[in-house]
């Protein structure tokens, strides 16, 4: 069991920042086609809002990867 919350833990530390650059090319495709007002605020709030979550997912990777969840009740 503890080598599959150290595997997951990889996945989750992976996911952090592939899900902020994802974000942040997807925005600025979207800017860099209709550059309104509109697509800027909607994309600062979008990254605002989901780069704490990424950063959450890559504490807890490495928390995990680090063994700190080996203690856990099966």
């Amino acid at each position: 069991m503890n080598t599959i919350k150290r595997i997951l833990g990889i996945i989750w530390a992976a996911l952090g920042p592939l899900t902020i650059g994802g974000f942040v090319m997807r925005a600025m495709q979207e800017i860099g086609e209709k550059p309104t007002q509109e697509n800027y605020i909607f994309w600062i709030i979008i990254i605002a809002i989901f780069t704490p979550i990424a950063l959450g997912f890559m504490i807890f990777g490495y928390y995990s990867i680090k063994g700190e969840y080996d203690h856990l009740e099966e």
